[in-house]
């Protein structure tokens, strides 16, 4: 039974982190799911603390696996992770008549992240700089829409694609009616 134990113990950390970043999930959310604190759902999947049952009950089921799945060995090779559309994580509060899902996986953030977005008529997200270096590329998928960044100006319609400066204020605008774009943020 010890080695068991132990094997539950070194193989928990990681299948919860696994699951957290499968769904999407910040360590913010989860711990607001799941009623555990930030700093201890960090832990626990750090290894460095470990949850009663009570506390990993409330994780499972705010990371909506079962417990036992958390366990069962598998081949990470033979896995696909699908995210169904309604589980794709969004942005609500950016930008103007738009609405932004984030395709890319958290752990993404800060390097090379991926973005959905759809304007309304009117719709505009106004950025300000990004880091030192960071460039965009931005394919319009349906609409046409208004391109600035820092000084320049261009106007793309569906299928056109651009690369500019993030790192100077930039905004995307659908003067024309309903827009949605494809945006790929690299950082350096």
């Amino acid at each position: 039974m010890a080695d068991d134990t132990t094997d539950i113990l070194t193989l928990l950390p990681a299948r919860l982190k696994e699951a957290r970043r499968a769904q999407g999930l910040s360590l913010e959310a989860v711990a607001n799911l799941s009623g555990v604190s930030r700093s201890m759902v960090s832990q626990i999947e750090r290894g460095e603390s470990s949850p009663t049952i009570a506390t990993l009950w409330n994780l499972t089921r705010a990371l909506q696996v079962d417990f036992a799945g958390l366990l069962e060995a598998g081949d990470a090779s033979d896995h696909i992770e699908v995210l169904q559309a309604q589980d794709v994580p969004k942005i609500e509060n950016m930008g103007q008549g738009c609405r932004i899902r984030i395709l890319s996986p958290p752990e993404d953030v800060g390097g090379h992240e991926v973005y959905d977005i759809r304007f309304d008529s009117g719709g505009t997200l106004i950025s300000q700089p990004h880091g030192r270096g960071t460039q965009e590329q931005l394919t319009v998928l349906e609409g046409s829409i208004d391109l600035i960044s820092g000084n320049a100006e261009s106007h793309l319609k569906t299928d056109d694609s651009a690369r500019y400066a993030a790192d100077v204020p930039h905004s995307i605008t659908a003067i024309h009616g309903p827009a949605r774009v494809f945006l790929i943020v690299k950082s350096n």
